[in-house]
């Protein structure tokens, strides 16, 4: 992921987005600090938004590209357009803390950081005490289980997301499918957690309930893994 210590690492940017007008600006923005330390080659992958989430891109010196819905279309549209050593994938409504590209940069500078993936803490913007619970029941998903979603965001080095496949073209759990890979190939002690928060949008949790909405998701991730059809989990899900 790293090119020489006289140079910059190059790193490509991969954000999915729909309709995400509203929080696509602060997102792009914390990107921006990382110019000092990266060669940053963002990309905004637009799903067909029917607001102005592709203006708000250009206004934040992304370029952008259009495919079809669906994260792990995105996802893996992004990946074959974004120029760098290393990717980092992250999600339109997420607001990387300050600190995030020197804590990248001293990541990658480790001797195996070639088989190495990295996530960052999720965080929500909501001082509800439910917030809090779903901080703390993520960070021990991620402890117990190294199982991060795609909303702590994600970077890991071009080669080896090459070498695992890539996201898999999936309406949904594109996350839960390409971190099961990386820790089948490197390994859960490569698949790495780092202390600089991932600040998420909370809109999903507020309208679907503190209790409602994660333990829907709990149960949409058992279906995944007792091998039901997408389809029916994107029922449930929705």
């Amino acid at each position: 992921m790293v090119n020489s210590s006289d140079s910059k690492p190059t790193l490509g940017v991969v954000v999915p987005a729909l309709n995400a007008g509203a929080g696509l600006a602060a997102t792009l923005a914390a990107l921006e600090d990382g110019r000092d330390l990266f060669d940053l080659d963002i990309v905004v992958v637009d799903g067909g938004s029917a607001d102005d989430t592709v203006a708000v891109a250009r206004a934040g010196s992304a370029r952008v590209m259009v495919s079809e819905p669906g994260r792990g279309v995105q996802l893996a549209t992004g990946a074959t357009a974004v120029s760098g050593h290393g990717l980092l994938f992250l999600h339109a409504d997420t607001v990387l803390a300050p600190g995030w590209a020197r804590a990248l940069r001293d990541f990658i500078a480790h001797p195996d950081a070639d088989k190495r993936a990295v996530y960052f803490r999720f965080e929500l913007d909501d001082d509800h005490p439910g917030a809090r619970r779903i901080e703390r029941w993520v960070a021990w998903r991620c402890h117990k289980y190294a199982l991060p979603y795609g909303d702590q965001g994600l970077a890991l080095p071009r080669d080896l997301y090459d070498e695992l496949g890539g996201y898999a073209r999936m309406s949904l759990m594109e996350d839960v499918n390409f971190v099961s890979r990386i820790k089948h190939h490197c390994g859960r002690d490569n698949l790495v957690g780092l202390e600089v928060a991932a600040r998420t949008s909370a809109v999903r949790y507020q309208r679907g309930g503190y209790w409602l909405r994660p333990a829907r998701n709990l149960l949409c991730l058992m279906m995944y893994f007792a091998g039901i059809p997408l389809r029916i989990i994107a029922k449930v899900y929705r």
